[in-house]
């Protein structure tokens, strides 16, 4: 499973110019604010990207990794705990859309994030960060990673924007990296993982993509859920890490 990990990696890079730069920013904020040790939850890990280099960086840390995906959460249970070992890594299956998640992982010390919760919709978006707020001791640290798409009174910077990432894209695929469904594919040719195949597809049947919220939206989500502070610590046109403190 390490190897599906690993593609997934690169898979995303194309989508994101600057991806590697997004997670050491993000560890870098965690290890100041938090030190060593420290609970991390992982929303929609995925196949565990932030997880990995989480537990990675940090020998005395721990993760709580949240994912509603089977077949990105099998990924995730293996590729982790190969590496990691099962003390230092708790796998949730659970849907960031309907309440009572929460339940199922504790109070943290942090809550990270990437390229994962544009798939709620603006409601349910504002639902989780207040969930995640109620979930932080008093001074953590919530880090969301994602593409925050510039608006109409941005029109320069929304066609570089999309420009790049064109160019970024064209450049990855025809050096061989698999595009986000070549992944699924590849994936579902692992008889463990074709066997959910099915279950993935009845768990997002009905779930279009919604609305992309822009930055202002984010941060003014955050300052209602009852952060004290937020703003950003990394953005590369669109792209941007978007912090917030309890």
């Amino acid at each position: 499973m390490r190897d599906l990990l690993d593609a997934w990696d690169r898979q995303q890079e194309a989508y994101i110019a600057y991806r590697e730069q997004r997670f050491e920013v993000m560890l870098e904020v965690l290890g100041t604010v938090h030190g060593d040790e420290f609970t991390v939850l992982d929303l929609a890990c995925g196949p565990g990207a932030i997880s990995d280099r989480v537990l990675s960086a940090f020998p005395k840390a721990r993760v709580i990794a949240i994912d509603f995906d089977p077949i990105l959460l099998t990924v995730a249970r293996h590729a982790l705990t190969e590496r990691h070992g099962t003390d230092r890594v708790t796998l949730v299956d659970a849907d960031l859309t309907v309440p009572g998640w929460e339940t199922r992982t504790g109070g943290v010390d942090a809550v990270l994030s990437s390229t994962a919760l544009h798939w709620l919709s603006p409601t349910e978006l504002s639902a989780v960060y207040t969930t995640a707020a109620g979930l932080l001791k008093p001074g953590g640290v919530l880090l969301n990673a994602d593409h925050l798409r510039f608006g109409p009174a941005d029109p320069t910077l929304a066609d570089v924007s999309a420009r790049h990432d064109a160019r970024t894209q064209a450049a990855a695929f025809a050096a061989g990296t698999l595009d986000y469904q070549q992944w699924y594919d590849e994936a579902a040719r692992r008889p463990e993982l074709a066997a959910l195949t099915g279950e993935r597809e009845r768990r997002f049947a009905n779930r279009p993509p919604q609305p992309l919220a822009p930055l202002a939206f984010h941060l003014a989500a955050l300052d209602a859920a009852g952060f004290t502070e937020t703003g950003t610590v990394w953005q590369y046109l669109d792209d941007y890490v978007v912090f917030a403190r309890r």
